[in-house]
């Protein structure tokens, strides 16, 4: 494809992406982190993504993608989000497996097969964790009703509607304690050390707040 960019580079681009679809501000070294990748190759990276007109790097260091960046990363997070749902839709893979996976054949995806999986799955619709193709802003999503469970309200029911789906480690862990899309949970507590206590079907749990904003609900009716 002529105007194919290296693996890496796409990497880069959907890491911005899905920073800003969480409400982060994405400097260098938050990309070090998530990427696992270390500072001296972060630099490069942007200096190169720069050079070529993807990123820009602001005066207060932060990374924001350009237009030709955005196009580039919504190309790949669509190819990721494709693949997902086939993973889930075809093949009957479980929410909390497919995202590695993705990641790993979204770099694989050719033109013609891209198509082929539009033409079966459509465009639109949410993947197996409820994120559109384009992940909403924190804002977006307030705007709709939804809040993150570092949020929510003792004593409130809500459903899950969506998860913050970059970190599998995450996802599986989550899946371990019986949170998942459509699952209900009640809130016992917002706690002094900004850990979450729940009830769910399967027990009580207690998250911390990186797992916790990263589940997103909707109110569930009073009964």
């Amino acid at each position: 494809m002529k105007d194919a960019i290296p693996v890496s580079k796409e990497n880069y681009l959907k890491a911005v992406l899905e920073a800003e679809a969480e409400g982060h501000q994405v400097f260098p070294a938050t990309l070090a982190h998530w990427l696992e990748v270390s500072a001296p190759a972060v630099t490069m990276a942007l200096k190169r993504l720069k050079r070529d007109g993807y990123v820009e790097v602001g005066a207060d260091g932060i990374v924001r993608l350009t237009e030709r960046g955005r196009e580039t990363a919504y190309r790949t997070a669509l190819r990721h989000h494709l693949i997902e749902r086939m993973l889930s839709e075809v093949f009957g893979m479980e929410w909390y497996e497919i995202h590695e996976e993705a990641e790993r054949l979204e770099h694989a995806v050719s033109p013609a097969f891209e198509a082929k999986l539009k033409e079966k799955l459509g465009e639109g619709g949410a993947c197996p964790h409820g994120n559109a193709v384009l992940p909403e802003s924190p804002a977006e999503r307030k705007r709709r009703g939804e809040l993150p469970l570092s949020e929510a309200v003792a004593g409130r029911r809500y459903t899950v509607t969506s998860l913050h789906e970059r970190d599998s480690r995450l996802l599986l862990f989550l899946h371990g304690v019986g949170i998942g899309p459509s699952r209900s949970l009640r809130v016992l507590s917002q706690n002094y050390d900004q850990t979450v206590s729940i009830e769910l079907d399967t027990g009580t749990s207690i998250l911390g707040r990186p797992a916790a904003e990263a589940v997103w609900l909707r109110p569930e009716a009073a009964k």
